[in-house]
């Protein structure tokens, strides 16, 4: 049983594992995306997002926190710079993760974390869709009024069919 068990271990030592989050970590301050399994990426959301939150205050002593956590100028200088910019007046859910299928050689469920402020094409698609059509909860307006008019010809079409069969049965009786 895993009681009061809050970390996945991710089958690896603490010191792999702080390695390998810390490299994952800076890959994605620098790359904006990075490619890796489901397990892993949930691991790295909560191993990066206090450090992006920690990024907002850019002191000193913010700056030094960070880099014991990930180990790289580059990548330090990176989160400073330019993601705390973008991500200042976002309340927190830095990251999206997007499952991406399954990987062929063991099965392993893939996806993508991304840096959510940094996908250009998920921004744009939410802004147009709610400014686009008023999205409404009952049925009926436009609906309703079309529906009227369909029934009003398909009441008429079968009038004629009906009055041909009938001479048509009338036609047969006469016959007998």
């Amino acid at each position: 049983m895993r009681h009061g068990k809050k970390i996945n271990h991710l089958g690896r030592t603490a010191s792999h594992r702080k390695a390998m989050l810390s490299n994952l970590a800076s890959s994605l301050i620098l790359h904006k995306r990075v490619s890796t399994t489901v397990a892993k990426a949930k691991a790295l959301r909560k191993y990066v997002e206090p450090l992006l939150t920690k990024s907002k205050n850019d002191t000193t002593h913010s700056r030094r926190t960070v880099f014991a956590y990930l180990q790289n100028k580059e990548s330090v200088k990176e989160l400073f710079d330019e993601v705390s910019v973008k991500i200042a007046n976002r309340p927190g859910g830095y990251t999206r993760i997007l499952k991406t299928g399954y990987r062929l050689g063991d099965n392993a469920e893939m996806c993508v974390i991304e840096l959510v402020d940094y996908n250009e094409d998920m921004l744009t698609t939410t802004g147009t869709a709610a400014a686009g059509a008023k999205k409404t909860r009952r049925r009926g307006g436009k609906k309703k009024a079309e529906g009227t008019a369909t029934e009003v010809t398909a009441a008429e079409a079968p009038e004629t069919p009906a009055a041909e069969s009938n001479d048509a049965t009338e036609d047969t009786k006469d016959a007998k």
